[in-house]
């Protein structure tokens, strides 16, 4: 199963700015595991999109724990959205990543 996870920012990116590397690395460490495939900021800078894939089995319970593994989550510097994704179009090009 696919998701999608929204960060928002509570503070102003000055104050995210010292974790910032704390939380790229857990982003790195998600990639590297295959639950990550692609994350970035939003423009205008208010937060950032994580696309995940996650197990089909308790998808809200592998959701939970990406969330509270982030520094950023752990600190309370954003909120986290977590929306479990059902692919239609584009699913094949996805399974391939």
């Amino acid at each position: 199963m696919y998701a999608l996870a929204i960060l928002r920012y509570r503070y102003p990116l000055d104050t995210l700015a010292p974790h910032l590397e704390a939380h790229r690395a857990y982003l790195r460490g998600l990639k590297s595991n295959g639950v990550l495939l692609a994350s970035g900021p939003f423009d205008p800078r208010t937060g950032g999109g994580l696309l995940l894939r996650v197990p089909d089995e308790q998808p809200h319970a592998a959701l939970d724990r990406v969330r509270d593994g982030d520094p950023f989550h752990q600190l309370g510097l954003v909120q986290y959205e977590l929306l479990p994704w059902l692919p239609v179009i584009g699913q094949d090009d996805l399974d391939r990543l």
